[in-house]
């Protein structure tokens, strides 16, 4: 009798694959940084200080006006943003994650190494805090619109390239209709919230013509898009030339009035910036809560990222695919529409043409660096609006820089926001792509 005896089994150990570094942030970071001292540092007088006023004349409490020395915080300012590229370099380097309050601090030094230095010296002028973060507040909240109208469209697979388009038209039809309704009222304020009303309905009618030739004719979703927004800039000249120019009742000047919020719009420096606006700027804050509760916490919001993510999984299990994405697109372009009031009679202008100035592809960059959810699209949004506000701020302190490069800041933000900070993202996998049985 002989014993066989086995080979005792080996388990080899699993190979692990490591991503690649990726360096693109520290370089960019220390890039920054660099350029901050050459431009900033070595420009700063020394022995002048500048001004920041905190509080505005007819605020409830008065902060006292602070005096920074110029040379001194700039340095000061210039050396965290080079000390944080550092930091970022080391995180690379040994593959650790810092946190998303890395390019928050960064931004800040930034922002205030430039503020300083742009009112170093300048005893007629100061920084007016309040003013620029109410500006950064008011000036995102059009592509706050925007961005939710991409997010609620191509969470259900279409994709929205119309904003811009669909803003323009929110904006005619506000200045229109609410014209007309002030008219007839005789109250500029009915005027301006009937105004509000219609809004939606215009961007609410291209976002239906956006479904009906993505879901019913399987046209490129980008493509419609694309034709959209230059329907709606040839619509509304045609009309602003024919109808508004010649008859000034038919595009008045009518604008919402604030709404201060009891005793949370007398905090001092966040009660103006948030809880003494106007109606519309109360509604954003509102959407954006409702819908990133209805898109991650509810039934519909589950059925919506399903048709997106995998449209013939949920046609398995009962979900109309066309039919949500026809009534998403719908309301992606009656959100938008209410956004493109901005213009108008929320901010008591008179409708011109092209006025919305190429913010729904801003509004588009923000859906994308907010990863298309509701609250990253606030943050990001709130990022070009601080951006579009520091533009106007520098422009009233009278800096050197050309007035050509500061209107190009909030592009400039975006492509920087984009290409630097957004990193590896994944859109939903079945938008542009039309189902068909």
């Amino acid at each position: 009798m002989t014993a066989t005896l086995e080979a005792p089994q080996t388990h080899e150990p699993e190979a692990i694959v490591e991503t690649p570094k990726s360096w693109k942030m520290p370089i960019l970071l220390g890039a920054v940084g660099l350029v901050s001292f050459l431009l900033l540092v070595l420009d700063t007088p020394g022995g002048t200080v500048t001004r920041f006023v905190l509080s505005r004349k007819n605020d409830a409490i008065q902060i006292p006006v602070w005096h920074a020395p110029s040379q001194l915080f700039v340095i000061l300012a210039t050396l965290l943003m080079l000390a944080l590229a550092g930091l970022s370099a080391w995180a690379v380097a040994n593959r650790r994650t810092l946190g998303v309050w890395l390019p928050i601090v960064y931004g800040v030094a930034l922002v205030f190494a430039i503020l300083v230095w742009a009112g170093a010296g300048k005893s007629s002028t100061s920084i007016q805090v309040t003013g620029l973060l109410i500006g950064a507040v008011v000036l995102a909240t059009p592509l706050v619109f925007g961005a939710l109208a991409g997010v609620v469209c191509e969470r259900s697979g279409i994709v929205n390239i119309a904003i811009e388009g669909q803003l323009l038209s929110g904006a005619f039809m506000a200045a229109l209709v609410g014209s007309i309704a002030a008219t007839a009222t005789g109250s500029s304020t009915a005027g301006a919230y009937i105004g509000l009303i219609a809004a939606p309905v215009a961007g609410a009618f291209l976002g239906l013509l956006l479904a009906l030739f993505s879901v019913r004719y399987w046209v490129d979703q980008i493509v419609v898009g694309v034709v959209l927004n230059v329907l709606a800039v040839g619509l509304t000249n045609f009309f602003y030339g024919t109808m508004m120019k010649e008859n000034a009742d038919l595009n008045q000047r009518i604008g919402l009035p604030d709404l201060p919020i009891p005793l949370l719009s007398d905090i001092p420096v966040i009660g103006p910036v948030f809880f003494d606006q106007n109606l519309l700027v109360y509604a954003m804050y509102a959407l954006v809560i409702v819908l990133n509760i209805m898109l991650f916490k509810s039934r519909w919001g589950l059925r919506v990222r399903s048709v997106g993510e995998h449209p013939k999984a949920a046609d398995t299990v009962g979900i109309k695919v066309n039919r949500t994405r026809v009534r998403n697109t719908v309301l992606g372009g009656a959100i938008a529409g209410l956004g493109g009031a901005f213009f108008t009679v929320a901010s008591g202008l008179a409708f011109n043409k092209e006025m919305t100035g190429g913010k729904g592809y801003i509004a588009l960059a923000a859906m994308i660096l907010g990863r298309w959810s509701p609250k990253g699209a606030l943050a990001a949004a709130l990022f070009f609006g601080f951006a579009d506000s520091l533009r106007e701020q520098f422009g009233i302190i009278g800096t050197s820089i050309p007035s050509q490069f500061l209107a190009m800041l909030p592009y400039l933000a975006t492509i920087f926001a984009v290409a630097g900070l957004v990193g590896h993202v994944r859109p939903p996998a079945a938008e542009n792509q039309p189902y068909k049985k």
